[in-house]
C-alpha cells in the first residue's frame, strides 16, 4: 500500500515508521501501512464549499509575481483551499487561453495547483444541460424561471474533502498561433462594428431579442446541416458537426422519435422562441452583455479605436466564461472592462444569480471576503484537517472501531 505520509508505527504487524495516510476518497480519510495489509478509515464532516471563479487575468497577473496584490491573494486562496472552505475550478475555456502564452505549460500547472484538480464541465455540456432542462420544463408547462442546479456545471461533487492527488488529463492541444490570429480578427471585427452601432435606433430590449433570436437561429442552422450532410450520404457528421447541432437533435429525441418529424421541429422551434429559453442563465447572460456593450458604445464607449481594442482584447473569451459559469459560483473575478459590464443594471449580475463580482476596483472587498471564508472552520473541520496533514495519529482503532485486515 502506497503511504503518502508516515505517522507512526503500525498499530497492526507494530512496524516502525510505516504507517500514515495514504489519501482521501469523498468524506473519507484511508490509513494503511506500507510493510503490512493493515488499514483504517476515519470518517471526515460533511463541507460546503464556496465556489469562486478566477477570470484568466487573475491567474496571469498571480502567474508573473510582478504584482503584490495578486501575490497575497493567491496565498489567501491557497490557504482558504487548504482547509477545505474554498475551491477554485479551471474550465477547458482557461485551456484554450493559456495555449496563447508563452509559458504555457507552466501557466497551465499553475491554474491547475490552485485549482487542485477542480474543474467545470465544458462549456458546450453545461449549455446543452441548461436548454434541455430548460426544454423539459416547458413541455411539462412550468414556470419559465431556470433552477440552478450545480449537477449543471460539475460532474463530480467540488463540497468533497481534497485528496493528496488528483488526475491531470491533457485535452486537445490547439495551435497557439492560429488561436491568437482568431482572437485578433475577432475583436478587429467587434471594434470595426462599433461605427454602425453608433447610428443604430434600436433599443436595448430589441438588442437583446436580436441576440436570443440569433442564438435560436445557430441551433437550427446547426442541426438543418447535420440533417443535410447525413442526407446526403456524409455519414461523419454525427462525429464531427458543431456541438450546437446534437441540441435540436437531443430536444428531437425527447419528443419521441415515432411523432411526426415537422411537427416535432415545430415545438422545438416554438420552444426556442419561448421564455424557458431565453431565461438559461447561458443565453440571458450573453445576449445581455452583447446588448449592454452596444448600449454603451452608442452613449459614446470606446471611441478610440485602439483603446477599444485593448481593453476588449478577451471579451468574447470572458463572454463565455461569465455566462456559463459565473452562475454556479459566490464570487467570480474579473478584470476591471467585464465587472464594470456584468455589474452594470442592464445585466447586474450580482443579484440576478447572488454571485459576488471582484476585480481591482473593489480588491479590498475581495480579500475580506477570503478572510471571511474562515468563520466556517468548524472545531471538527479543524480536527480532521490535522489528522489529514499528519500532526497526530489521531483517534486510535479502538475508539474509531474501523479496523480493516
Amino acid at each position: 500500500m502506497l503511504v503518502t505520509r508516515i505517522i507512526g508505527d503500525c498499530p497492526g504487524c507494530k512496524t516502525k515508521n510505516s504507517f500514515g495516510n495514504v489519501n482521501v476518497f469523498g468524506n473519507t480519510l484511508q490509513r494503511g501501512c506500507h510493510h503490512c495489509e493493515y488499514s483504517l478509515e476515519i470518517p471526515l464532516p460533511e463541507i460546503t464549499k464556496s465556489i469562486l471563479y478566477l477570470d484568466q487575468f487573475f491567474f496571469s497577473h498571480a502567474f508573473r509575481e510582478g504584482d503584490e496584490i495578486f501575490v497575497d491573494a493567491a496565498k489567501r486562496i491557497g490557504e482558504a483551499t487548504h482547509q477545505q472552505l474554498l475551491t477554485t475550478p479551471y474550465s477547458a475555456l482557461h485551456d484554450e487561453e493559456t495555449q496563447m502564452w508563452k509559458r504555457r505549460e507552466e501557466l497551465r500547472d499553475f491554474i491547475r495547483k490552485t485549482a487542485r484538480g477542480a474543474k467545470f464541465a465544458p462549456q458546450y455540456h453545461v449549455e446543452k444541460v441548461q436548454v434541455t432542462k430548460a426544454f423539459r420544463a416547458w413541455l411539462r408547462g412550468q414556470a419559465p424561471e431556470y433552477q440552478i442546479a450545480e449537477r449543471d456545471a460539475f460532474r463530480e461533487d467540488v463540497h468533497r474533502w481534497d485528496g493528496y492527488f488528483y488526475i491531470d488529463v491533457r485535452g486537445y492541444q490547439l495551435d497557439p498561433d492560429e488561436l491568437r490570429s482568431s482572437k485578433e480578427k475577432a475583436i478587429e471585427a467587434l471594434v470595426a462594428s462599433f461605427d454602425s452601432w453608433r447610428k443604430d435606433d434600436t433599443s436595448f430590449e430589441q438588442d437583446v431579442e436580436a441576440e436570443l433570436l440569433a442564438a435560436a437561429r445557430g441551433y437550427v442552422d446547426a442541426y438543418s446541416e447535420l440533417v443535410a450532410r447525413i442526407g446526403a450520404g456524409d455519414y461523419s457528421a454525427l462525429l464531427y458537426s458543431p456541438v450546437r447541432s446534437s441540441v435540436v437533435e437531443h430536444m428531437m429525441d425527447i419528443l419521441g422519435r415515432d411523432k411526426d418529424y415537422n411537427e416535432r421541429l415545430r415545438t422545438c422551434g416554438a420552444f426556442l422562441r419561448s421564455d424557458h429559453f431565453k431565461n438559461t442563465p447561458f443565453h440571458w447572460l450573453s445576449a445581455r452583455m452583447y446588448a449592454t456593450l452596444k448600449d454603451m458604445v452608442r452613449r459614446g464607449a470606446y471611441k478610440n479605436a485602439e483603446e477599444a481594442r485593448r481593453k476588449l482584447k478577451g471579451f468574447f473569451y470572458d463572454v463565455n466564461h461569465i455566462a456559463t459559469y459565473a452562475p454556479y459560483c459566490d464570487g467570480i473575478v474579473l478584470d476591471s472592462v467585464m465587472a464594470e459590464l456584468v455589474s452594470h443594471p442592464n445585466v447586474n449580475l450580482k443579484d440576478r444569480y447572488l454571485v459576488n463580482v471582484f476585480s481591482r476596483r473593489n480588491w479590498n472587498e475581495f480579500l475580506t471576503w477570503l478572510d471571511e471564508l474562515k468563520k466556517d472552520l468548524t472545531p471538527e473541520m479543524e480536527t480532521a484537517l490535522g489528522y489529514i496533514n499528519a500532526e497526530s495519529l489521531g483517534s486510535t482503532v479502538e475508539q474509531l472501531r474501523l479496523p480493516r485486515r
